[in-house]
């Protein structure tokens, strides 16, 4: 249940993860660094978001902007991994994170580029008590990250607009998941810096549900993201969604 009193008087951030993700900020845009695993999640997320939403507003995914014209914000933006080829595709892209060096970088790289991106250093919150209402908002490898998930899913709902879609991709609460997203990337394989996740931060598929639910959001699809060691790809999975998971749901008009 959502405590509107707690709502006004918390935060979304966690000062150590913050701190964490400030240490590393430099790394976003090389494919070989500490942000390898996003950059080859990134192909399987782009295509997720981009044919839901093309379906959503009857577009074709395949054309030059199938996205052109809607307004996206993309919550922890990091580097701006998401937020640059969300751009390419038509979107107006805001971009915001709770680390100044992560929107330095992510200015940097789209300035070089040549991209109109808003990148803008503050939350999920703090964006929302503007009233700012967006057709897609994006929250992409951070619900496991934040401090309060109850505050979290209600500014998520605040600044999509009625019609609009909300995406979200976290990992679910496993024991498959400590050991592969944990043990496993941390620890044995070194994918991550140690300390990345915290698994008791994970959500499991129908505790998100649920949340998403109590404030207006309809979850509309949730498919699993796996990992191939044979191919070092990702991929959608429909029915395994033991590790990393993916869904997308829309606003509530009335």
């Amino acid at each position: 249940m959502v405590d509107s009193a707690h709502i006004q008087a918390g935060s979304t951030v966690d000062p150590a993860e913050i701190e964490r993700f400030a240490r590393i900020a430099e790394e976003w845009w090389d494919p070989r660094g500490k942000f390898a695993p996003l950059h080859r999640l990134n192909p399987v997320r782009l295509g997720f978001i981009r044919d839901r939403a093309a379906a959503h507003w009857q577009r074709d995914p395949l054309s030059d902007a199938p996205l052109r014209g809607l307004s996206l914000v993309d919550i922890g933006c990091g580097g701006g991994l998401i937020c640059e080829p969300m751009a390419r595709l038509g979107a107006d892209v805001v971009g915001i994170d709770a680390t100044d060096r992560n929107i330095r970088t992510a200015r940097l790289h789209a300035d070089g580029q040549e991209l109109a991106i808003d990148y803008r250093e503050t939350t999920a919150e703090s964006l929302a008590e503007t009233g700012a209402q967006f057709d897609i908002v994006l929250a992409l490898e951070i619900v496991e990250h934040v401090a309060d998930i109850d505050l979290f899913l209600h500014s998520i709902s605040r600044l999509a607009r009625p019609g609009g879609l909300v995406f979200l991709s976290t990992l679910n609460r496993t024991a498959k998941a400590w050991a592969l997203a944990i043990a496993g990337a941390e620890y044995v394989m070194g994918w991550l810096p140690r300390g990345t996740h915290d698994w008791r931060k994970f959500l499991r598929p129908s505790e998100l549900v649920r949340g998403l639910r109590h404030v207006g959001v309809e979850p509309q699809e949730i498919v699993g993201v796996v990992y191939s060691p044979l191919s070092r790809e990702w991929s959608l999975h429909k029915r395994d969604l033991d590790v990393n998971y993916m869904l997308y749901g829309s606003k509530g008009v009335g």
